[in-house]
């Protein structure tokens, strides 16, 4: 129901959804499969923060005529050089707010290493993940994408 959100129409829309012989309905997680997919949450937007961050430190470098290739570890390579690099003109202001950007592009990323090394643990105690692994292509971070969608089940409201 997307419209008329109240107790009143949420109940009917409920009832209608019992009554459909065909509707699947979400399962009910328990509290590990609700942590693991919090963290697997986590990580994917740890992952676009990194992303664009990234982009900024590379978009902000082009104005001044310095261009990295695309990729984080080309960013984090280059910045250093680029900071202590005298020649290339870059103001005071500009190369103190892009080591800001430098630490938090690291920090964003230890903080990406750490959460999928809890998934790694994660895995090796869960038996229905060691199974899954077993198809080519899904190791313990991708297994994540195949599990959300079992583990939340469509929502039809």
């Amino acid at each position: 129901m997307k419209t008329n959100k109240h107790d009143l129409a949420d109940s009917e829309a409920i009832c209608e959804a019992v009554n459909r012989p065909n509707m699947r309905f979400v399962s009910i997680k328990n509290v590990g499969q609700q942590a693991f997919l919090s963290m697997h949450r986590v990580r994917q937007g740890f992952v676009k923060a990194r992303t664009a961050q990234a982009n900024q430190i590379r978009g902000l470098l082009s104005e001044f005529g310095i261009v990295i290739p695309q990729g984080i570890r080309s960013i984090i390579n280059r910045v250093p050089d680029i900071l202590e690099d005298a020649g290339n003109d870059l103001p005071g202001s500009m190369r103190h707010l892009l080591k800001q950007l430098n630490d938090h592009l690291k920090q964003l990323s230890r903080q990406i290493e750490e959460l999928e090394l809890q998934i790694k643990l994660w895995h090796k105690e869960n038996e229905a993940s060691q199974r899954l692994e077993a198809i080519p292509g899904i190791g313990p971070i991708t297994l994540g994408h195949c599990l959300l969608p079992s583990l939340i089940g469509p929502v039809y409201w």
